[in-house]
């Protein structure tokens, strides 16, 4: 249905909205509140807080899918238009197909906006350098309101004219059993550093047939050197690369073949990419020199939906700022060493602090709350909250984190 409606919209010119289904009814206030649909689609298990999305942000129309029941309204829907002239609407590269909300150090989301010209420009960046073609099967496991879901390499997969499977629900037993099922022939896979942690540490890891499997990509999060030996192990070299929601995303790739070679880099600029390093004269760094990563080219938004201020602060003429400081060694690629933004990425997730501090400051007592992102054996960081509260006051923990799971995904 994710991707019936995605290309409704491109045939339509409409623009699609994908939202996150682990935030909660206020945070979806404010994003559909912003950019203002006529129709909402959801899944029957969503239907309550569609409808009280319905009332508060004043949506025309819900259209309701039920695990693909005949007589589910999304199916009557697509069988009463059946057969009906589709008129198609000019579009160009530069027009909006889908707006992604990322978080922001604001603690209030920004719309992405994301071109028909992006989506494109993705599928050949990352396309050829991933060998997709017409025989292309991909296991999709990441959520397809994600850029990663979406885009890598699900719409490049299908611009090509292969086949995308998709997991509904990530499980890494299910999702190794289908890689080593010749009837599905998974050819390319995409994850954030922990499905691949989980999946190598299943009891199935070491008997699944691998052998079918061509491109196997990371990214997301920085990917540790034991998750790399282990599927190296197992004649699967991880393939590396840097994105963003903002770059549609692929912008940066590492040859697997220079995986252990170049351990922590993200590698070189995609064909149809730009990068610079610069400091903070907005000169630019030599090799090893740290500074800002700045990326630019046909694959870069144009601007954040509604956030004039925010589109322009982002850019410095055609190029994007990454808010990553990185260094080039003297071979040319590129490597991540930490994050200008105050960001942390816990499970291949960004989490800015401010979101989470926003909610611990509603907390009666709370004088000063700090979130910071700490190591995690699990999930690569998790985020670490310190309050301080007022003189005689004391917040017990479980208030604590049942006030924020009511109010944060």
């Amino acid at each position: 249905e994710y991707f019936d409606i995605q290309f409704a919209c491109a045939r339509n010119g409409a623009i699609c909205v994908l939202l996150n289904w682990r935030l909660t009814v206020s945070e979806l206030e404010y994003i559909l509140s912003d950019s203002s649909p006529k129709l909402l689609v959801h899944h029957a298990e969503f239907a309550d807080a569609a409808g009280q999305l319905r009332d508060r942000c004043d949506i025309d129309h819900l259209l309701e899918i039920d695990g693909g029941a005949d007589d589910s309204a999304y199916e009557l829907a697509l069988a009463a238009g059946a057969g009906a002239p589709v008129e198609r609407v000019a579009l160009t590269h530069d027009d909006v197909i889908t707006i992604m909300y990322t978080s922001g150090t604001t603690g209030l989301p920004k719309g992405a906006m994301i071109t028909h010209g992006m989506n494109f420009w993705n599928a050949v960046n990352l396309g050829v350098p991933a060998g997709i073609g017409i025989d292309t099967v991909h296991l999709s496991v990441l959520p397809l309101f994600h850029t990663g879901g979406l885009n890598c390499y699900s719409n490049p997969v299908l611009h090509a004219g292969g086949t995308v499977v998709i997991m509904q629900t990530f499980d890494p037993g299910d999702a190794l059993r289908l890689i080593g099922d010749p009837d599905q022939g998974i050819t390319h896979f995409f994850a954030v550093p922990a499905p691949y942690q989980f999946m190598m540490q299943h009891a199935d890891f070491a008997d699944t047939d691998l052998s079918r499997l061509r491109v196997a990509g990371v990214g997301g999060a920085p990917c540790a050197l034991t998750i790399m030996e282990a599927w190296a192990e197992r004649g699967v070299d991880l393939a590396q690369g840097f994105g963003m929601t903002e770059t549609s995303p692929a912008c940066i790739f590492l040859d697997p073949g220079d995986a252990l070679r170049k351990i922590g880099s993200t590698g070189k600029a995609l064909m149809h990419t730009e990068f610079r390093i610069v400091d903070d004269g907005g000169g630019d760094c030599g090799p090893d020199e740290i500074g800002e990563l700045w990326v630019a080219g046909p694959n870069i938004t144009p601007g954040y939906w509604n956030k004039p201020d925010a589109t322009a602060s982002a850019f410095e003429g055609r190029w994007l700022k990454t808010g990553d400081a990185a260094r080039m060694d003297d071979e040319g690629f590129v490597y991540i060493v930490d994050r200008w933004k105050d960001m942390y990425i816990s499970g291949g997730e960004n989490v800015y602090p401010a979101e989470v501090e926003n909610v611990l400051y509603q907390l009666p007592g709370v004088n000063e709350a700090a979130v910071i992102g700490i190591p995690h054996d699990r999930w690569g960081e998790v985020g670490l909250a310190v309050l301080a509260v007022e003189p005689g006051s004391a917040i017990d923990r479980n208030v604590v984190i049942e006030h924020c799971v009511e109010r944060l995904a």
